[in-house]
């Protein structure tokens, strides 16, 4: 396993990618910090920092869709963590099972 330092050399928060385990849709993206990642670790679900509430959540913790992790990998900088997750329901607030739904622009078919 990774040293965790090494992921919050650059800053305290980083970003993390939540994707579906099985299959491989985006569902949301979220930021974490050490202590978020270590209570991801210890009970398999996500944990976040909530930068607008300034706390730490777990997703699912009011709603009861959790998102069971995985698998966890790093890209190649060690700042940006992927959770490969198994959602216990809808995963945006909306209700929407991903928080990518409002298009800005398609490339037309030929």
């Amino acid at each position: 396993m990774m040293d965790l330092d090494r992921l919050f050399q650059k800053s305290e928060l980083i970003p993390v990618i939540i994707q579906d385990a099985e299959t491989r849709d985006i569902l949301m993206l979220g930021f974490t910090n050490r202590e978020a990642v270590e209570r991801t670790l210890r009970t398999k679900t996500a944990w976040f920092w909530s930068r607008s509430r300034q706390k730490l959540w777990n997703k699912g913790e009011s709603s009861g869709h959790f998102l069971h992790v995985k698998r966890i990998v790093t890209d190649c900088d060690t700042d940006t963590l992927l959770y490969q997750c198994v959602p216990e329901g809808p995963t945006c607030h909306t209700g929407a099972r991903s928080c990518f739904f409002n298009l800005i622009w398609e490339e037309e078919r030929p």
